[in-house]
């Protein structure tokens, strides 16, 4: 998980802690750059889509399933919801 790897080890001064992070964030570059885009693009979506409680599954960024967390019974919902729908 990113943020893990963004806290490992860190100490308990948050001064010293802060440092070392921004260090990682540094040395990371454009791939570590591309993987918090990455990991932050689903939370954008669900809030553009209104999305206001999990679980929730978005779809296509244009539906959401909530109370659901298995994909592909969410997609399967959405399929038959699809086919009812002109």
């Amino acid at each position: 998980m990113l943020e893990a790897e963004l806290a490992a080890s860190l100490p308990a001064d948050q001064e010293r802690a802060s440092a070392i992070v921004r260090q990682r964030l540094k040395q990371g570059g454009t791939e570590l750059q591309r993987r918090i885009g990455a990991a932050y693009q689903g939370i954008a979506d669900a809030w553009s889509l209104g999305v206001t409680k999990v679980p929730a599954i978005v779809v296509d960024r244009r539906y959401v399933v909530y109370g659901e967390t298995d994909v592909a019974r969410a997609v399967a919902r959405i399929d038959q919801y699809r086919k009812t729908q002109p």
